[in-house]
């Protein structure tokens, strides 16, 4: 029996990891035959041997292993063994260094390399499975099912890694050859996002509406595309979609709410990250802009309690510290505030919002010449940002001289 059987390594990405999980749960079902051993022998231990693996005792067969070694020191069999007894145990780490051992000694046995790139795939050493697997898609016939199952374990292993632009290629490839592939679709729409190809991930959003369309992942995705392109209606309409098609699906009422408060809509963003504290009650991203949605709409009462437990769950939320630091102010309690700006600025150096804060803070203590310091932060965060936007219009076309005219944005307002 061939140790073929997909399992999901750490993928390091929150959101990647549960749909990489069910993209390799859905790989399993592709099955290939691969032989672990190599050439059958007449030994009567041999023979015992495979018997006790196929009979499920798994100490007693690599014991009987093991006593092969100790005659026949130089096959790769026993070793290739025992690493397919680990494996079939989900002992993966522990099968690697017994595939790499059989290899030492013969490197032509047939399955024997894609055993040990699959465990290592499964152990989460993506890394060291690549070049596994890039040996063997070289000697794999471009139109066989063995190179479309190598150039997919490529691009899941590029996706694992977060190197979406190796991914990317890899899952186009297997997509275009099996194009009613839903997870392998999504997969690569993730990657285009994540390389901000975004008319790419539209491309392939109305591929995935053909097999379903309900799929609120799909809608996300493309509203996480079309945000990017600037089309706030087009993006707000797609989580909208999302939303629709299954309201428990993680952040899309997050995602509907953000681009509600992006677009100042602070009543309707603060029901959609209600909708997902009630999913999930300890999202923190939800707690610190619900809480700024309040004091967007001068109930700072309400949001301190949020932003309070925010901080808890995750400290590296730089609003929350802005936000914090804002109530503290207008209490009369700079040291505090001073303590949760200077936290905040940490965490965004380049944040124009923190510098305000802080000129003003430093402002009402006294302060003149650190307020002095803030502000003229504030101000040049903001000009090299105007700067940006100007160049960016100018390659695009536009006239400078229309581009001088334009007023320089205000600070930011207030809370």
């Amino acid at each position: 029996m061939c140790e073929l059987q997909f399992g999901a390594p750490n993928a390091g990405k929150t959101r990647g990891a549960v749909r990489f999980i069910v993209f390799v749960v859905g790989l399993a079902l592709l099955a290939v035959h691969c032989a672990g051993q190599a050439a059958t022998s007449p030994s009567s231990m041999r023979q015992a041997a495979l018997a006790l693996e196929q009979q499920g005792k798994n100490d007693e067969a690599e014991a009987a292993w093991r006593s092969i070694l100790k005659i026949h020191p130089n096959n790769p069999e026993p070793y290739a063994q025992i690493g397919l007894i680990e494996a079939r145990q989900e002992h993966y780490r522990e099968a690697v260094p017994y595939y790499r051992k059989a290899l030492a000694i013969n490197p032509n046995v047939a399955g024997l390399r894609l055993n040990l790139g699959l465990a290592l795939f499964k152990a989460g050493q993506l890394k060291e499975a690549v070049p596994e697997f890039q040996l063997l898609l070289k000697s794999a016939p471009p139109t066989s099912p063995d190179n479309q199952r190598l150039t997919i374990l490529l691009g899941m292993a590029y996706y694992g890694l977060a190197d979406y632009p190796k991914a990317a290629p890899y899952l186009e490839q297997a997509a275009d050859r099996d194009p009613n592939n839903l997870p392998l679709l999504l997969a690569l729409a993730q990657s285009y996002l994540w390389t901000r190809q975004y008319q790419n991930v539209l491309s392939v959003y109305h591929r995935i509406l053909i097999l379903n369309s309900d799929s609120a992942e799909a809608d996300m995705l493309a509203g996480e595309a079309l945000d990017e392109l600037k089309d706030a209606a087009g993006a707000t309409s797609m989580f909208r979609e999302a939303v629709k098609a299954n309201s428990k699906e993680p952040n899309a009422h997050f995602g509907l709410g953000y681009l509600l408060w992006k677009q100042e809509r602070y009543p309707e963003a603060s029901t959609e990250f209600q909708a997902e504290l009630v999913n999930e009650p300890d999202h923190a991203q939800s707690l610190v802009y619900l809480a700024d949605s309040y004091i967007e709409m001068n109930r700072s009462a309400d949001a301190l309690p949020l932003l309070q437990k925010a901080v808890k769950i995750a400290p590296s939320i730089g609003l929350a510290h802005v936000d914090l630091g804002t109530i503290a102010a207008d209490a009369g309690r700079n040291d505090d505030a001073l303590r949760e700006l200077t936290l905040a600025e940490k965490q965004m150096p380049d944040d124009v919002n923190v510098h305000w804060h802080l000129g003003k803070l430093y402002r009402a203590m006294g302060k003149k010449d650190a307020a002095k310091a803030e502000f003229d932060k504030a101000q040049t965060l903001n000009r090299t940002a105007n700067e940006d936007l100007y160049k960016k219009m100018s390659a695009a076309g536009a006239h400078p001289e229309q581009q001088q005219q334009q007023p320089a944005p205000a600070p930011p307002a207030d809370h």
